[in-house]
């Protein structure tokens, strides 16, 4: 014994800078004999990013059109949590945080972030065209309004729910993801108007 390396330690030794030898041609040799291995073997992100991905590849590999199962939180593999790390990673901020290519082999396993971020942050947005944020929001109020009128203020919207109004302005009934408005509204209560606070507690809005 006594030479025996652990082949973790051995593969961080090897990605240090230097790591493959001071003679650059026998690096780049030893480099490409790694990558014959694993293409994996000195990935830009973190080892334990690449150590969760590999366990997932494989569960999908086995899978008919290669897409993963419904990994839920508590699922463990080998001692990890895969299922909570899979819904770390759906997190836009998470997923925000990953490299393109992170995000390419997710999406190859079917793996899509929760509420795919909008490219523009909706605060920015609503600065811009402050006309345009109010008109979504009497949207959202009349919606809001047909359904109370309908369901009752009681009764929660549920966030898949998508409501149909008519518009003075358009022609064919508009649609509105009620639920989804809901919630994000709530979300922004520290930025709504007195008047648009006024409006949704007449419609029985509690946190109004």
């Amino acid at each position: 014994g006594g030479a025996e390396v652990t082949i973790g330690q051995h593969m961080a030794n090897l990605r240090r800078k230097g790591g493959l030898g001071k003679n650059p041609e026998r690096a780049a040799t030893r480099a490409k004999q790694l990558a014959a291995i694993d293409p994996d073997w000195n990935c830009p992100w973190p080892l334990d990013w690449q150590r969760h991905y590999r366990v997932l590849a494989e569960l999908a590999a086995d899978e008919a059109g290669g897409v993963l199962p419904d990994i839920q939180p508590g699922v463990t593999f080998d001692g990890d949590d895969l299922g909570r790390w899979l819904q770390r990673q759906k997190q836009p901020a998470t997923w925000a945080q990953l490299s393109t290519e992170q995000q390419q082999r997710l999406t190859t396993l079917g793996v899509q972030p929760a509420e795919a971020p909008s490219p523009t942050p909706a605060g920015t947005r609503a600065a811009k065209d402050p006309g345009k944020a109010q008109h979504a929001f009497q949207r959202g109020v009349a919606a809001l309004a047909q359904w109370v009128e309908r369901e009752g203020a009681h009764r929660p919207v549920p966030r898949g729910h998508a409501e149909e109004i008519t518009v003075d302005s358009e022609t064919e009934p508009v649609i509105v993801k009620l639920g989804v408005w809901v919630s994000n509204t709530k979300s922004r209560r520290g930025r709504l108007t007195a008047e648009q606070l006024e409006a949704l507690r007449k419609l029985g809005v509690k946190w109004a």
